[in-house]
Parts: C-alpha cells; structure tokens; sequence
C-alpha cells in the first residue's frame, strides 16, 4: 500500500530543518492530488523525515507545519494548546481576564487565533487544514475551561485562498452581546459579534499602560478610537481632557458605556466624524496624540496608498501639535514592515518642518508571542514620538 506524503525538491528542506513553518509549493518535488487540509509527513529529497503538516494544494502557503521530526502532529497540536495555556496562566492575574490564548504560528499553531473574554472565547481560523482539527480544539476548550461560550469569528480575506466562506457562528454555550472584562483593573464592555476583530483590540495592551503613565495632567486625542480603549486609559491616568473620534457611531456609544463604567465621563468627548477630517479642522492643541488606524494595507498592491495615507496622518498631527508633545503612531498593516512605516514616519516629519525623536517603539504583549522562527508573525509596529 503506498502511503501518502510530500516530499521536498532538493535543498528546499532549509527552512524547515530551522523551524519555519511554511512550506510554498514550489519547493515541493512530490505530492498526491487535490489535498484538502490533509495532515501528511513531510519529507526532505533525500528520505528524510522533517516533520508533519497540513496540507492544502488551493493556497498559496501549500504546507503549514505541526510537528518537526518524528512527533506524531495530533500529539504536538495538543501539546501546544497546554503550553500556550500554561503560558497564560504563569503571567496573568485576576485583574486581567481578556487576552490572546493562542497565536497562531507565535504558539505553533499555525491558522489559529482564540481570543479570551472572561469564561467566553472567540476563535478565528484562517486555514483549511486548521478546519479540519477544530473539533479536537472545541474538546480542549470545554474540557479545559469549561467556558460560557465558544463563537467563531472566522472573517479573515485567507480563507477565500484556502477555498473557504467567511463564518460567523455560536460553537459552544450561550452568548452574552457584550461580556464585562478586566485589563489592568480598568473595566470593558466587549462586543463579540459587532465588535471589530474578535471585539477588542488585546494587542494594544501594553501600549494602553504606556499612555497610562504619560497621560497626567495632559490634554489627549484618541483617533479611530474604537470602544475607548486608550481614552479610558489615558482619563485612569489623570489626563485634564480626553476627546476620542471615531467614524462608527456603535463603537463610540460602548466607549460612551466604558467611560462610565470605569467613572471617567467628566473628562471625555466623543466625537463620530472621519479622523482625517478631524485632523484637518481642529487646531490639535492637546499634549498626547494617539494615532491607530486599521490596516491601510490589506494586499501587498496596497502598500503605496497606505503609505501616502500613514503619512498624511502624521504630517497633520505633527505640523500642529503644540511643542514638547507626545505622539503615540501605530499601523497594524502586515505588508508595512517596522523599517518602512518609520521611514513614512520620517517623511511625515520632515514635511511638518518639525523636531521630532522617536523615545520609544511598540511593546509586545506576553500573550501575542512571535515565534524566533517565523519573523513574518510581527505585524503591529508603534513610535512614541517627542515633537519639539
């Protein structure tokens, strides 16, 4: 009986025997047909096992991997649930009951992204092959947590490569519209199903503490202020004056929520407008901007527009923000690396004719490792940014 697996061409098996985990078909000498999220073993040219994964000849990234060497891969999948878990479980306390249990290839599973809100959690698979393992992941998240609910969130542009429909969908439990979380003590009000994402943005989270800190006595701007993440933030941290502009009235009606759940309202605005024109006509005479737009760019043929967006932003803020004040800048576009979005940054500044220093850049938060191997997971970059 002949037994299925791919083998790779010659001299192809480098990056695998380093531990990355994708695998492009052409690198692939031999395949069986039509592989629809298969788990298969994966073998060098010259015989050698390398490891085990899943398999789908649609997509473009033809192999993502789930074990190296002779581990059999429903044994590592589960042995990575545990540790991404336990990883979890070593460095977050009670008061912070929302953050990101698995991410994707930063905790070797790659497709997979489960967000925790409370007893709740929200999946995204992006992956056929990650598809096919979801009823092992569901029996490890009720076993594990007994959770209220399990919805899947599953949206992402991918699946339409993997040859898959967006879906949305209650797997496990009863829904709550908006679950009550903890992050550092301060309160939220998360909206899985409306929300954006999973329904709030954890990968912020250190960022948020940052703005905390700094926000004393000053003046802030939140744009694309979301549900009010750094706005309730920067008003917990003693700020005189919080505005936040958003161009969904949803979202900054449960930032609204937020600010009086955490007893901040006296010093917050909300504004529903479009931040570019915000930023045009308001005078930005506040001492702490934050700037986090979603992702400009979304497919590689993106990245010119994005970038002339990304610039305009911040030549704006920084030709009128008062002197000796702070700019917090993130973009969260995949297809604009670290080295680019500071040279936009740069760009930006010289238009401004302003004196600008870069005094700190994005912090990772523990639960959104990138994985040594895989520098393609790192996809948010932050500037904290002083403007003479």
């Amino acid at each position: 009986m002949l037994v299925k697996k791919v083998t790779l061409k010659v001299g192809k098996e480098k990056a695998i025997l380093n531990r990355h985990p994708w695998i492009f078909s052409g690198a692939v000498a031999h395949l069986p047909q039509n592989l629809c999220g298969e788990i298969l073993p994966l073998y060098s040219h010259h015989g050698d096992l390398l490891g085990s994964a899943y398999f789908n000849s649609k997509a473009k990234i033809f192999g993502r991997m789930l074990s190296f060497g002779s581990q059999p891969p429903l044994e590592a999948f589960k042995n990575n649930l545990e540790l991404a878990t336990a990883l979890r479980t070593k460095f977050f306390s009670s008061d912070t009951t929302a953050y990101r249990l698995i991410n994707g290839e930063g905790d070797f599973l790659p497709g997979l992204i489960i967000d925790r809100y409370e007893k709740g959690f929200v999946v995204q698979i992006s992956t056929l092959g990650m598809e096919n393992l979801k009823p092992y992941l569901l029996d490890y998240l009720i076993e594990t947590f007994q959770p209220t609910f399990i919805y899947e969130k599953s949206l992402l542009l991918s699946r339409k490569e993997e040859g898959m429909k967006a879906t949305e969908q209650l797997l496990y439990g009863k829904l709550e519209e908006e679950v009550s979380i903890l992050e550092n003590g301060i309160k939220f009000l998360v909206n899985p199903v409306q929300g954006q994402k999973t329904g709030f943005f954890l990968d912020h989270r250190e960022m948020r503490a940052q703005v905390k800190n700094l926000s004393k006595d000053k003046r802030v701007l939140n744009c694309f202020a979301y549900t009010g993440g750094f706005s309730i933030y920067a008003a917990a941290g003693g700020a005189t004056q919080v505005d936040s502009v958003d161009i969904s009235k949803v979202a900054l009606n449960l930032a609204h929520k937020n600010a009086e759940l955490n007893g901040v309202s006296s010093c917050m605005h909300f504004y529903p407008k479009d931040v570019f024109q915000f930023l045009r006509e308001s005078s930005l005479d506040y001492n702490l901007i934050i700037l986090d737009p979603p992702a400009f760019a979304k497919h590689r043929k993106d990245i010119i527009p994005a970038c002339r967006g990304y610039k305009d932003i911040n030549r704006i803020a920084l030709q009128k923000m008062p002197s000796q004040s702070l700019l917090l800048t993130s973009s969260c576009s995949y297809y604009v690396n670290d080295q680019l979005f500071q040279k936009v940054v740069f760009q930006a500044a010289v238009e401004a004719r302003r004196q600008v220093r870069i005094i700190g850049r994005h912090r990772l938060g523990i639960d959104h490792p990138l994985n040594i191997y895989h520098p393609e997971g790192d996809y948010l970059k932050s500037l904290w940014l002083y403007v003479e």
